[in-house]
C-alpha cells in the first residue's frame, strides 16, 4: 500500500517538473518574439528613413507653390516692347501706320526673345498681308525696350526670326544697365498637363501700368496716349514692371502649351515659368470667351534661335 502511493507521488512530482519545464520553454520563445517584433528599430534606419520622408515632403512642395523670390527675381529681365511701324506703297490701299505693344525677356548677353509677330507686328496680320501681296513694304520705324528699374529705354534689332513659328531673338543695344541683367534658364523639357506655371508681361501695355500705378500718377497720367511719351514716363517714376499672373497647363500640343494664366494684348512674348523659375514657354495668344485658353509656344524651340544669334554675333565681331 504505501509502496503504491510512494509511485503516485513520484509519477505527480515527475509530471510538474516536465509541466515547469514546458511552461519555460514557452515563456523563452514568447520573450524572444516580442523581442523580435517590439524592439525599436535601427536609429540609423530610423533617420534614414525621416530623411527620405523630408525630401518627398520638399518636392511636393517645390511642385505644387511657386517659390515668391525666384519670380520677383525674374521680373528684373522682362522688357516692356514698345514699337512704330508701316505698311505703305501698294497704290490700292491706305498706307498701315500703327503701334505694337509686346513682352520680352533676357536669354543671353544683349539677347532678348520675344515672338514674331512683336518683333516684326505685320507678321501674321491680314491686312498687312493684302497690301505686302499688292507691292506694299514694311518698315520698322522704332523698337525699344523698358526694363525694370531703368529709366530710360534700349534700342532693339532684329537678330533672328523663326522661319515656322511666331518666335524671334532681338539683339540689344548694350548698356550698362543692360549688361547686369540676368537670363532666364530655359527648361530642357515641356511641362506636364496639371503642372503649375506663371506667367510674367505686360498685359494692356501702357495702359495696364497707368492703371495699377498710386492714384497721384494714375490721375495725371489716365488721359495720355498709350505711346513711348507715358512709357518714358512710368519709367522715370520706376513704374516699368511686369504684372505676375498663375495658372496649369491645361494641354500641350506637339510645341504649343495651353493654359490659364489670364492675359491681353501686351502680354504677347512673355516668359510662362515653373514653380523652379524656368521658361518652359512663351505667352503667345489667347482665345477670347475662354478663360483656359492662353496659348504659348514651348521654350525649347528657342535652342536654335539662340545659336543663330549666337553665331551671328561672334561673326559680327570677327568681321570688324
Amino acid at each position: 500500500m504505501f509502496d503504491s502511493e510512494s509511485k503516485d507521488s513520484q509519477v505527480v512530482e515527475t509530471w510538474q517538473r516536465f509541466v515547469q519545464g514546458l511552461l519555460g520553454v514557452l515563456a523563452l520563445i514568447g520573450a524572444g518574439a516580442m523581442a523580435h517584433y517590439y524592439a525599436p528599430p535601427d536609429s540609423s534606419d530610423l533617420a534614414h528613413q525621416v530623411h527620405q520622408l523630408t525630401q518627398q515632403v520638399a518636392d511636393l512642395q517645390r511642385q505644387g507653390a511657386f517659390s515668391p523670390a525666384a519670380v520677383d527675381d525674374a521680373r528684373e529681365s522682362v522688357a516692356y516692347i514698345y514699337g512704330i511701324y508701316r505698311v505703305s506703297g501698294d497704290p490700292g490701299s491706305p498706307p498701315i501706320h500703327a503701334r505694337v505693344a509686346g513682352t520680352g525677356f533676357i536669354v543671353g548677353p544683349s539677347l532678348l526673345a520675344t515672338n514674331r509677330h512683336v518683333a516684326e507686328p505685320w507678321y501674321g496680320d491680314r491686312e498687312a498681308a493684302v497690301a505686302l501681296r499688292h507691292g506694299a513694304t514694311p518698315v520698322l520705324e522704332k523698337l525699344e525696350a523698358y526694363f525694370p528699374g531703368s529709366p530710360i529705354p534700349v534700342v532693339l534689332h532684329t537678330a533672328v526670326l523663326a522661319n515656322h513659328g511666331d518666335l524671334a531673338i532681338l539683339r540689344i543695344e548694350p548698356t550698362a544697365f543692360t549688361e547686369k541683367l540676368k537670363a532666364l534658364p530655359l527648361a530642357s523639357a515641356p511641362p506636364h498637363v496639371g503642372e503649375s506655371i506663371t506667367v510674367l508681361a505686360y498685359p494692356m501695355g501702357v495702359t495696364g501700368m497707368v492703371a495699377k500705378s498710386p492714384a497721384a500718377v494714375y490721375e495725371r497720367l489716365s488721359s495720355h496716349q498709350d505711346d513711348s511719351g507715358t512709357a518714358g514716363e512710368l519709367a522715370a517714376l520706376s513704374l516699368i514692371r511686369p504684372s505676375a499672373t498663375f495658372g496649369h497647363i491645361g494641354d500641350v500640343s506637339a510645341d504649343k502649351l495651353i493654359y490659364d494664366a489670364p492675359t491681353a494684348r501686351g502680354g504677347s512674348g512673355g516668359p510662362v515659368l515653373n514653380t523652379r523659375g524656368q521658361v518652359v514657354g512663351i505667352n503667345s495668344a489667347y482665345l477670347d470667351g475662354f478663360s483656359g485658353g492662353t496659348l504659348g509656344i514651348a521654350a525649347y524651340n528657342l535652342v536654335p534661335l539662340i545659336e543663330r544669334a549666337n553665331r551671328t554675333s561672334l561673326s559680327s565681331v570677327k568681321l570688324r
